[in-house]
């Protein structure tokens, strides 16, 4: 069984391969889409989980197996440095084997400075890895109010800017947008920091109607003003594109892939694989 999958749908947008380490989170988010993808009660997922039975060995048997020349997201389920039964530990022995097999990587997270912990891992893999957040409110009160157990939006902040001053390739993720202008000032706010690299933006989806009467071709027009002149990488998911038809974007700000994280040097790639295989 193969642990690193490709994920399809809307999840494609975010990396062309997946891990998921752990099934259950307990941040708590209320727009959480994975109870209901899981077919689990709120009660069921919300949890403090375990790590997956025998990820580690699954994980080895599938890095001996496959090459990886695009990036791994940790994860579409559950959180890698969320309040896990095991603190996090096997989340830091994934990621020393998929250094080893030389897999490029791309970390989300909400868990905010407890991501550091593992500061000199992600500093081996060198340009393989991007280590990211999910952003959606700069006001905590209603940070708290959506995503009860999860890092607070200061903390998400100063942890991307850790990591970037750091040497770390650093993404944010701002879907869900569930208030456009709390969007719009956190995209402010990582400027006026200069603590992210490449922008993922797109809306609530599926949620009580929330985005219904949201203007959504100004707010990916007030995005696309704040971002482009600067220089930043920046990919709109459809899910935003699709409601905002008159606003004129690049081929490079519609590509999911044009961003990832890649191998680039194959030869070398193949080299350790086959020599790990021998």
């Amino acid at each position: 069984m193969s642990i690193i999958y490709k994920p399809c749908g809307m999840a494609r947008e975010y990396s062309p391969y997946a891990c998921n380490i752990y099934i259950g989170c307990n941040h708590g988010c209320r727009y959480c889409y994975a109870p209901h993808t899981l077919q689990r009660r709120g009660e069921e997922y919300f949890i403090k989980p375990e790590p997956r039975k025998d990820i580690l060995k699954l994980l080895e048997k599938d890095l001996q197996k496959n090459v990886y020349k695009e990036q791994v997201l940790l994860s579409f389920v559950g959180d890698v440095y969320g309040d896990n039964a095991d603190d996090c530990a096997t989340t830091r022995e994934v990621l020393k084997l998929l250094n080893a097999y030389h897999v490029p990587v791309a970390v989300l997270s909400k868990g905010g400075k407890k991501m550091l912990r593992d500061l000199d891992i992600f500093k081996e893999f060198g340009d393989r890895i991007t280590v990211g957040t999910t952003l959606t409110f700069l006001d905590e009160e209603k940070s708290k109010y959506w995503e009860p157990n999860a890092s607070t939006p200061s903390e998400r902040l100063e942890t991307l800017k850790t990591l970037h001053d750091k040497g770390i390739k650093t993404f944010a993720s701002f879907e869900p947008t569930i208030e456009p202008e709390e969007s719009l000032k956190l995209i402010r706010k990582t400027l006026e920091m200069d603590c992210v690299d490449h922008y993922k933006i797109g809306k609530i989806n599926n949620y009580k109607r929330e985005d219904k009467w949201q203007d959504w071709e100004k707010y990916l027009q007030d995005c696309v003003d704040l971002l482009r002149p600067t220089g930043k990488q920046v990919y709109f998911k459809f899910c935003l594109r699709k409601l905002a038809p008159n606003v004129q974007l690049t081929p490079q700000e519609k590509n999911p892939d044009e961003y990832i994280v890649r191998i680039k040097d194959e030869s070398e790639q193949l080299s350790l694989f086959d020599n790990k295989k021998s």
